[in-house]
Protein backbone atom coordinates (compact mmCIF):
# COMPACT_ATOMS: atom_id res chain seq x y z
CA UNK A 1 0.00 0.00 0.00
CA UNK A 2 1.21 3.49 -0.86
CA UNK A 3 1.43 6.19 1.77
CA UNK A 4 0.25 8.73 -0.81
CA UNK A 5 -1.07 8.31 -4.34
CA UNK A 6 -1.35 11.31 -6.64
CA UNK A 7 -3.62 10.76 -9.62
CA UNK A 8 -4.28 12.67 -12.86
CA UNK A 9 -1.34 15.04 -12.43
CA UNK A 10 0.70 16.54 -15.25
CA UNK A 11 4.24 15.41 -14.53
CA UNK A 12 7.18 17.39 -15.85
CA UNK A 13 9.50 15.29 -18.01
CA UNK A 14 12.74 17.25 -18.34
CA UNK A 15 14.11 14.81 -20.94
CA UNK A 16 11.34 15.50 -23.42
CA UNK A 17 10.52 18.96 -21.99
CA UNK A 18 6.88 17.97 -21.92
CA UNK A 19 4.03 17.45 -19.50
CA UNK A 20 2.88 13.85 -19.11
CA UNK A 21 -0.49 12.91 -17.58
CA UNK A 22 0.22 10.23 -15.00
CA UNK A 23 -0.09 8.96 -11.44
CA UNK A 24 2.55 8.68 -8.73
CA UNK A 25 2.82 6.28 -5.80
CA UNK A 26 4.81 7.34 -2.73
CA UNK A 27 6.02 5.12 0.10
CA UNK A 28 8.59 5.59 2.86
CA UNK A 29 9.62 9.00 1.55
CA UNK A 30 10.35 7.82 -1.98
CA UNK A 31 8.57 7.77 -5.33
CA UNK A 32 8.00 4.04 -5.84
CA UNK A 33 5.67 3.98 -8.83
CA UNK A 34 4.81 6.14 -11.83
CA UNK A 35 2.01 5.22 -14.23
CA UNK A 36 -1.03 3.08 -13.40
CA UNK A 37 -0.25 2.88 -9.67
CA UNK A 38 -2.92 0.22 -9.00
CA UNK A 39 -2.22 -0.22 -5.28
CA UNK A 40 -4.43 1.32 -2.64
CA UNK A 41 -3.11 4.30 -0.66
CA UNK A 42 -3.62 5.83 2.74
CA UNK A 43 -4.11 9.21 1.08
CA UNK A 44 -5.23 9.85 -2.51
CA UNK A 45 -4.78 13.31 -4.06
CA UNK A 46 -6.57 14.08 -7.32
CA UNK A 47 -4.33 16.55 -9.17
CA UNK A 48 -6.55 16.88 -12.24
CA UNK A 49 -5.62 19.98 -14.21
CA UNK A 50 -2.59 20.62 -12.00
CA UNK A 51 1.16 20.45 -12.53
CA UNK A 52 3.16 17.98 -10.45
CA UNK A 53 6.61 19.55 -10.03
CA UNK A 54 9.66 18.50 -8.07
CA UNK A 55 10.00 20.51 -4.87
CA UNK A 56 11.73 23.84 -5.42
CA UNK A 57 15.38 24.08 -4.39
CA UNK A 58 16.47 27.51 -3.17
CA UNK A 59 20.22 27.65 -3.69
CA UNK A 60 20.56 31.07 -2.08
CA UNK A 61 18.70 32.15 1.06
CA UNK A 62 19.54 33.29 4.59
CA UNK A 63 18.62 30.90 7.37
CA UNK A 64 16.97 32.09 10.54
CA UNK A 65 18.43 31.97 14.03
CA UNK A 66 16.81 28.88 15.55
CA UNK A 67 16.50 27.43 19.01
CA UNK A 68 15.87 30.67 20.90
CA UNK A 69 12.22 31.52 20.19
CA UNK A 70 9.91 31.76 23.24
CA UNK A 71 7.01 30.19 21.27
CA UNK A 72 9.11 27.13 20.37
CA UNK A 73 9.09 27.77 16.62
CA UNK A 74 11.88 30.00 15.40
CA UNK A 75 11.58 29.01 11.73
CA UNK A 76 10.71 32.55 10.70
CA UNK A 77 11.99 32.06 7.16
CA UNK A 78 11.65 28.33 6.50
CA UNK A 79 7.91 28.31 7.19
CA UNK A 80 7.38 31.05 4.58
CA UNK A 81 9.51 29.19 2.06
CA UNK A 82 7.66 25.93 2.58
CA UNK A 83 4.39 27.68 1.74
CA UNK A 84 5.83 28.77 -1.63
CA UNK A 85 6.94 25.25 -2.55
CA UNK A 86 10.57 25.25 -1.39
CA UNK A 87 11.52 21.84 0.00
CA UNK A 88 15.33 22.23 0.10
CA UNK A 89 17.32 25.40 0.78
CA UNK A 90 20.92 26.54 1.12
CA UNK A 91 21.73 29.02 3.89
CA UNK A 92 24.92 30.68 5.10
CA UNK A 93 25.19 32.84 1.99
CA UNK A 94 26.85 36.23 1.47
CA UNK A 95 29.62 35.41 3.93
CA UNK A 96 27.32 35.17 6.92
CA UNK A 97 25.94 32.45 9.15
CA UNK A 98 23.41 33.80 11.59
CA UNK A 99 24.59 31.36 14.25
CA UNK A 100 27.15 28.63 14.79
CA UNK A 101 26.80 25.85 12.22
CA UNK A 102 27.01 23.08 14.80
CA UNK A 103 24.27 24.70 16.86
CA UNK A 104 22.07 25.05 13.76
CA UNK A 105 22.66 21.48 12.60
CA UNK A 106 22.19 20.02 16.09
CA UNK A 107 18.85 21.78 16.55
CA UNK A 108 17.49 20.41 13.27
CA UNK A 109 18.91 16.94 13.89
CA UNK A 110 16.97 16.84 17.17
CA UNK A 111 13.82 18.81 16.29
CA UNK A 112 13.38 18.57 12.52
CA UNK A 113 12.78 21.51 10.19
CA UNK A 114 10.20 22.80 7.70
CA UNK A 115 12.83 22.34 4.95
CA UNK A 116 15.80 20.22 4.09
CA UNK A 117 18.72 22.53 4.93
CA UNK A 118 22.26 22.81 3.56
CA UNK A 119 24.72 25.46 4.77
CA UNK A 120 27.82 27.27 3.65
CA UNK A 121 30.30 28.51 6.21
CA UNK A 122 30.50 32.29 5.81
CA UNK A 123 33.82 34.07 5.54
CA UNK A 124 32.61 37.20 7.36
CA UNK A 125 31.22 34.99 10.11
CA UNK A 126 34.72 33.51 10.45
CA UNK A 127 36.31 36.98 10.47
CA UNK A 128 34.11 37.87 13.39
CA UNK A 129 34.98 34.61 15.16
CA UNK A 130 38.71 35.39 15.02
CA UNK A 131 38.14 38.89 16.41
CA UNK A 132 38.03 41.13 13.34
CA UNK A 133 35.43 43.71 14.37
CA UNK A 134 36.54 46.39 11.90
CA UNK A 135 35.19 45.42 8.47
CA UNK A 136 37.62 47.81 6.78
CA UNK A 137 40.67 46.13 8.28
CA UNK A 138 42.92 43.55 6.60
CA UNK A 139 43.26 40.20 8.35
CA UNK A 140 46.60 39.36 9.92
CA UNK A 141 48.57 36.23 9.05
CA UNK A 142 47.62 34.60 12.36
CA UNK A 143 43.94 35.46 11.88
CA UNK A 144 43.96 33.92 8.41
CA UNK A 145 45.57 30.77 9.79
CA UNK A 146 42.84 30.52 12.42
CA UNK A 147 40.14 31.03 9.76
CA UNK A 148 41.69 28.24 7.70
CA UNK A 149 41.40 25.92 10.70
CA UNK A 150 37.77 26.94 11.23
CA UNK A 151 36.99 26.41 7.54
CA UNK A 152 38.42 22.92 7.62
CA UNK A 153 36.40 22.13 10.73
CA UNK A 154 33.15 23.45 9.21
CA UNK A 155 33.65 21.48 6.00
CA UNK A 156 34.33 18.34 8.05
CA UNK A 157 31.13 18.99 10.03
CA UNK A 158 29.05 19.14 6.84
CA UNK A 159 29.16 22.67 5.40
CA UNK A 160 29.00 22.40 1.61
CA UNK A 161 31.57 25.13 1.01
CA UNK A 162 32.55 28.71 1.77
CA UNK A 163 30.50 31.83 1.04
CA UNK A 164 31.93 35.33 0.73
CA UNK A 165 30.27 38.69 1.29
CA UNK A 166 32.93 40.92 -0.15
CA UNK A 167 30.85 44.09 -0.24
CA UNK A 168 30.17 43.71 3.48
CA UNK A 169 33.88 43.54 4.39
CA UNK A 170 35.83 46.03 2.26
CA UNK A 171 39.06 45.13 4.09
CA UNK A 172 39.17 41.63 2.61
CA UNK A 173 41.98 41.19 0.10
CA UNK A 174 42.12 38.74 -2.80
CA UNK A 175 45.04 37.05 -1.07
CA UNK A 176 43.00 36.53 2.10
CA UNK A 177 40.22 34.91 0.06
CA UNK A 178 42.59 32.44 -1.57
CA UNK A 179 44.33 31.60 1.69
CA UNK A 180 41.06 30.99 3.54
CA UNK A 181 39.87 28.70 0.75
CA UNK A 182 43.13 26.79 1.10
CA UNK A 183 41.93 25.80 4.55
CA UNK A 184 39.80 23.22 2.77
CA UNK A 185 42.57 22.04 0.47
CA UNK A 186 42.07 18.42 -0.50
CA UNK A 187 38.30 18.64 0.06
CA UNK A 188 35.61 18.94 -2.57
CA UNK A 189 33.24 21.84 -2.10
CA UNK A 190 31.48 24.78 -3.75
CA UNK A 191 32.01 28.53 -3.30
CA UNK A 192 29.51 31.36 -3.45
CA UNK A 193 30.20 35.08 -3.40
CA UNK A 194 28.39 38.38 -3.00
CA UNK A 195 30.26 40.83 -5.27
CA UNK A 196 32.77 43.36 -3.93
CA UNK A 197 31.26 46.47 -5.57
CA UNK A 198 28.37 47.23 -7.87
CA UNK A 199 27.80 50.23 -10.11
CA UNK A 200 30.67 51.19 -12.38
CA UNK A 201 33.02 48.72 -10.64
CA UNK A 202 30.73 45.71 -10.94
CA UNK A 203 32.50 44.23 -13.96
CA UNK A 204 35.73 44.01 -11.94
CA UNK A 205 33.73 42.33 -9.17
CA UNK A 206 32.39 39.66 -11.50
CA UNK A 207 35.84 39.06 -12.94
CA UNK A 208 37.25 38.72 -9.42
CA UNK A 209 34.78 35.96 -8.60
CA UNK A 210 35.65 34.18 -11.82
CA UNK A 211 39.34 34.53 -11.02
CA UNK A 212 38.78 33.02 -7.55
CA UNK A 213 37.24 29.97 -9.19
CA UNK A 214 40.03 29.73 -11.77
CA UNK A 215 42.77 29.99 -9.16
CA UNK A 216 41.29 27.59 -6.60
CA UNK A 217 39.64 25.15 -9.06
CA UNK A 218 36.46 25.21 -6.99
CA UNK A 219 33.01 25.91 -8.55
CA UNK A 220 31.76 29.46 -7.99
CA UNK A 221 28.12 30.48 -7.54
CA UNK A 222 27.73 34.24 -8.13
CA UNK A 223 25.06 35.55 -5.77
CA UNK A 224 21.90 37.49 -6.73
CA UNK A 225 23.15 38.65 -10.13
CA UNK A 226 20.21 41.02 -10.65
CA UNK A 227 21.11 43.20 -7.68
CA UNK A 228 24.73 43.43 -8.74
CA UNK A 229 24.70 44.50 -12.35
CA UNK A 230 21.28 45.69 -13.39
CA UNK A 231 21.93 49.29 -14.32
CA UNK A 232 22.28 49.07 -18.07
CA UNK A 233 25.10 46.54 -18.13
CA UNK A 234 23.43 43.14 -17.88
CA UNK A 235 24.15 42.04 -21.44
CA UNK A 236 27.84 42.81 -21.01
CA UNK A 237 28.07 40.92 -17.75
CA UNK A 238 26.26 37.87 -19.03
CA UNK A 239 28.81 37.80 -21.85
CA UNK A 240 31.68 37.90 -19.32
CA UNK A 241 30.25 34.93 -17.43
CA UNK A 242 29.47 33.01 -20.63
CA UNK A 243 33.03 33.56 -21.86
CA UNK A 244 34.41 32.18 -18.60
CA UNK A 245 32.17 29.12 -18.85
CA UNK A 246 33.27 28.55 -22.44
CA UNK A 247 36.88 28.68 -21.24
CA UNK A 248 36.19 25.92 -18.73
CA UNK A 249 35.56 27.89 -15.53
CA UNK A 250 32.86 26.28 -13.37
CA UNK A 251 30.83 29.39 -12.66
CA UNK A 252 27.08 29.95 -12.45
CA UNK A 253 24.82 32.59 -10.89
CA UNK A 254 21.43 33.02 -9.26
CA UNK A 255 18.83 35.78 -9.32
CA UNK A 256 15.53 36.75 -7.67
CA UNK A 257 12.57 38.32 -9.56
CA UNK A 258 12.26 41.80 -8.00
CA UNK A 259 13.40 45.34 -8.72
CA UNK A 260 14.67 46.01 -5.19
CA UNK A 261 17.32 44.46 -2.97
CA UNK A 262 17.34 44.16 0.81
CA UNK A 263 19.97 44.08 3.53
CA UNK A 264 20.90 45.64 6.87
CA UNK A 265 21.05 49.43 6.86
CA UNK A 266 24.21 49.50 8.96
CA UNK A 267 26.19 47.44 6.46
CA UNK A 268 28.94 48.75 4.18
CA UNK A 269 26.46 48.53 1.27
CA UNK A 270 25.15 51.94 2.41
CA UNK A 271 28.50 53.62 2.89
CA UNK A 272 28.98 57.16 1.60
CA UNK A 273 28.66 57.37 -2.17
CA UNK A 274 26.12 54.56 -2.56
CA UNK A 275 23.33 56.79 -3.89
CA UNK A 276 25.60 58.43 -6.45
CA UNK A 277 26.66 54.96 -7.57
CA UNK A 278 23.03 53.89 -8.01
CA UNK A 279 21.87 57.25 -9.38
CA UNK A 280 19.18 57.27 -6.68
CA UNK A 281 18.41 59.24 -3.52
CA UNK A 282 17.42 58.58 0.09
CA UNK A 283 13.77 58.12 -0.87
CA UNK A 284 14.67 54.84 -2.60
CA UNK A 285 15.09 53.24 0.85
CA UNK A 286 12.09 51.67 2.60
CA UNK A 287 12.35 50.85 6.31
CA UNK A 288 10.78 47.52 7.27
CA UNK A 289 10.89 47.34 11.06
CA UNK A 290 9.53 49.29 14.01
CA UNK A 291 9.62 52.04 15.04
CA UNK A 292 9.78 53.13 11.39
CA UNK A 293 8.09 50.27 9.59
CA UNK A 294 6.73 51.34 6.20
CA UNK A 295 8.47 54.71 6.20
CA UNK A 296 10.49 55.96 3.23
CA UNK A 297 13.78 57.62 4.10
CA UNK A 298 14.86 61.19 3.74
CA UNK A 299 18.48 62.17 4.46
CA UNK A 300 17.92 62.79 8.16
CA UNK A 301 15.98 59.58 8.79
CA UNK A 302 18.44 57.48 6.79
CA UNK A 303 21.40 58.57 8.91
CA UNK A 304 19.41 58.34 12.15
CA UNK A 305 18.33 54.72 11.51
CA UNK A 306 21.76 53.75 10.21
CA UNK A 307 23.26 54.95 13.50
CA UNK A 308 20.58 53.83 15.97
CA UNK A 309 19.24 50.67 14.29
CA UNK A 310 22.11 49.28 12.17
CA UNK A 311 20.62 45.76 12.12
CA UNK A 312 17.32 46.88 10.64
CA UNK A 313 16.50 45.22 7.32
CA UNK A 314 15.69 47.80 4.66
CA UNK A 315 14.62 47.59 1.02
CA UNK A 316 16.42 49.55 -1.70
CA UNK A 317 14.50 50.25 -4.91
CA UNK A 318 17.50 50.70 -7.17
CA UNK A 319 17.16 47.81 -9.65
CA UNK A 320 15.77 47.43 -13.16
CA UNK A 321 13.28 44.59 -13.61
CA UNK A 322 13.90 44.25 -17.35
CA UNK A 323 17.54 43.40 -16.64
CA UNK A 324 16.52 41.06 -13.84
CA UNK A 325 14.39 39.17 -16.36
CA UNK A 326 17.31 39.14 -18.78
CA UNK A 327 19.49 37.57 -16.10
CA UNK A 328 16.95 34.93 -15.08
CA UNK A 329 16.55 33.87 -18.71
CA UNK A 330 20.28 33.13 -19.11
CA UNK A 331 20.92 29.35 -19.18
CA UNK A 332 23.53 29.50 -16.40
CA UNK A 333 21.37 31.53 -13.98
CA UNK A 334 19.21 29.76 -11.39
CA UNK A 335 16.15 31.13 -9.59
CA UNK A 336 16.85 31.80 -5.90
CA UNK A 337 15.17 33.97 -3.27
CA UNK A 338 17.97 35.57 -1.20
CA UNK A 339 15.21 35.41 1.45
CA UNK A 340 15.89 37.16 4.75
CA UNK A 341 13.50 38.13 7.54
CA UNK A 342 13.68 39.48 11.07
CA UNK A 343 10.53 38.62 13.02
CA UNK A 344 8.52 38.41 9.83
CA UNK A 345 9.75 41.69 8.39
CA UNK A 346 11.94 42.16 5.32
CA UNK A 347 11.64 41.67 1.57
CA UNK A 348 8.75 39.73 -0.05
CA UNK A 349 11.22 37.56 -2.00
CA UNK A 350 11.37 35.21 1.01
CA UNK A 351 7.69 34.30 0.53
CA UNK A 352 7.06 34.99 -3.15
CA UNK A 353 10.08 34.31 -5.40
CA UNK A 354 9.15 31.01 -7.01
CA UNK A 355 5.41 31.66 -7.52
CA UNK A 356 6.30 35.12 -8.84
CA UNK A 357 8.52 33.70 -11.57
CA UNK A 358 5.82 31.22 -12.60
CA UNK A 359 2.96 33.70 -12.40
CA UNK A 360 4.52 36.96 -13.56
CA UNK A 361 7.41 35.95 -15.82
CA UNK A 362 5.95 32.74 -17.27
CA UNK A 363 2.19 33.24 -17.47
CA UNK A 364 1.76 37.02 -17.63
CA UNK A 365 4.89 38.27 -19.37
CA UNK A 366 5.70 35.07 -21.31
CA UNK A 367 9.43 35.68 -20.83
CA UNK A 368 10.12 32.01 -20.03
CA UNK A 369 8.16 28.85 -20.68
CA UNK A 370 6.85 26.86 -17.73
CA UNK A 371 9.21 23.90 -17.97
CA UNK A 372 12.26 26.12 -18.52
CA UNK A 373 11.40 28.14 -15.39
CA UNK A 374 10.72 25.11 -13.20
CA UNK A 375 13.97 23.53 -14.39
CA UNK A 376 15.82 26.58 -12.98
CA UNK A 377 14.11 25.93 -9.63
CA UNK A 378 14.56 22.16 -9.44
CA UNK A 379 16.75 20.09 -11.74
CA UNK A 380 19.50 22.64 -12.32
CA UNK A 381 20.10 23.59 -8.66
CA UNK A 382 19.95 19.88 -7.75
CA UNK A 383 22.69 19.16 -10.28
CA UNK A 384 24.70 22.14 -9.09
CA UNK A 385 24.62 20.88 -5.52
CA UNK A 386 24.99 17.17 -6.25
CA UNK A 387 21.51 16.33 -4.94
CA UNK A 388 21.09 13.25 -7.10
CA UNK A 389 17.80 12.16 -5.51
CA UNK A 390 16.10 15.54 -5.85
CA UNK A 391 15.13 18.00 -8.55
CA UNK A 392 13.24 15.58 -10.80
CA UNK A 393 10.49 12.97 -10.67
CA UNK A 394 11.52 9.35 -11.02
CA UNK A 395 11.21 5.98 -9.35
CA UNK A 396 13.48 5.70 -6.33
CA UNK A 397 13.92 9.47 -5.99
CA UNK A 398 12.94 11.55 -2.97
CA UNK A 399 9.28 12.41 -2.78
CA UNK A 400 9.72 16.20 -2.60
CA UNK A 401 6.85 17.52 -4.71
CA UNK A 402 4.71 20.59 -5.38
CA UNK A 403 1.21 20.39 -6.83
CA UNK A 404 0.43 23.74 -8.44
CA UNK A 405 -2.12 25.37 -10.70
CA UNK A 406 -0.29 27.04 -13.62
CA UNK A 407 -3.30 29.25 -14.31
CA UNK A 408 -3.47 30.80 -10.86
CA UNK A 409 -0.04 30.55 -9.24
CA UNK A 410 1.22 33.98 -8.24
CA UNK A 411 3.01 35.67 -5.35
CA UNK A 412 0.93 37.61 -2.84
CA UNK A 413 3.73 38.91 -0.62
CA UNK A 414 4.25 42.66 -0.95
CA UNK A 415 6.70 45.18 0.46
CA UNK A 416 3.98 46.16 2.93
CA UNK A 417 3.11 42.53 3.84
CA UNK A 418 6.28 40.61 2.99
CA UNK A 419 5.28 37.17 4.32
CA UNK A 420 1.87 36.77 2.66
CA UNK A 421 1.66 33.24 1.18
CA UNK A 422 1.14 32.76 -2.56
CA UNK A 423 -1.87 31.53 -4.50
CA UNK A 424 -2.01 28.48 -6.72
CA UNK A 425 -0.07 25.92 -4.65
CA UNK A 426 -2.40 23.13 -3.54
CA UNK A 427 0.05 20.76 -1.85
CA UNK A 428 3.69 20.58 -0.84
CA UNK A 429 5.08 17.12 -0.10
CA UNK A 430 8.44 16.81 1.64
CA UNK A 431 10.25 13.54 2.25
CA UNK A 432 7.04 11.71 1.38
CA UNK A 433 4.76 13.57 3.81
CA UNK A 434 2.13 16.23 3.12
CA UNK A 435 3.48 19.41 4.70
CA UNK A 436 1.27 22.06 3.08
CA UNK A 437 -2.37 21.81 1.99
CA UNK A 438 -4.15 24.83 0.51
CA UNK A 439 -1.80 27.41 2.06
CA UNK A 440 -1.89 25.79 5.49
CA UNK A 441 1.16 24.12 6.99
CA UNK A 442 0.12 20.63 8.10
CA UNK A 443 3.52 19.51 9.34
CA UNK A 444 6.72 21.54 9.61
CA UNK A 445 9.27 19.23 11.17
CA UNK A 446 9.77 16.81 8.28
CA UNK A 447 12.93 18.45 6.90
CA UNK A 448 16.46 17.53 7.88
CA UNK A 449 20.08 18.61 7.52
CA UNK A 450 21.86 17.53 4.34
CA UNK A 451 25.59 17.51 4.93
CA UNK A 452 28.32 17.84 2.31
CA UNK A 453 29.35 14.21 2.81
CA UNK A 454 25.98 13.08 1.41
CA UNK A 455 26.39 14.94 -1.87
CA UNK A 456 27.71 13.09 -4.91
CA UNK A 457 29.92 15.98 -6.06
CA UNK A 458 31.49 17.03 -2.77
CA UNK A 459 31.24 14.09 -0.41
CA UNK A 460 34.81 13.35 0.66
Amino acid sequence: MYDIKIINGKIIDFNTEDLVLSNIGIKDGKIVSIGDCDEEANVVIDAKGKILSPGFIDIHMHEEVIGHSPDGDSYDIANRMLLMGVTTAVGGNCGNNRQNINEFFDFIDYNGSPLNYLLYVGHNFLRNKVGIKDRYRNASVSEIEEMKRLVNDAIEKGAIGISFGLEYSPGVTFEEIIEVINGAKGKKMILSAHYREDGDKSIESIKEMIEISKKTKFPMQISHLGSCIDRGMMKEFLKVIKKAIDEGVDVQADCYPYDAFSTFIGSAVFDEGCFEKWNKSYDSILLTEEPYRGKVCNEELFHKVRKEHPNMIVVAFVMNEDEVIEAIKAPFVLVASDGLYTKGQGHPRGAGTFPRVLGRYVREKEELNLIEAIKKMTLLPAKRLGLNNKGKIGIGLDADLVILNPDTIIDKATFENPTEPPSGIDFVILNGKITVKNNIIIENRVGRVIRRQELSKWGN
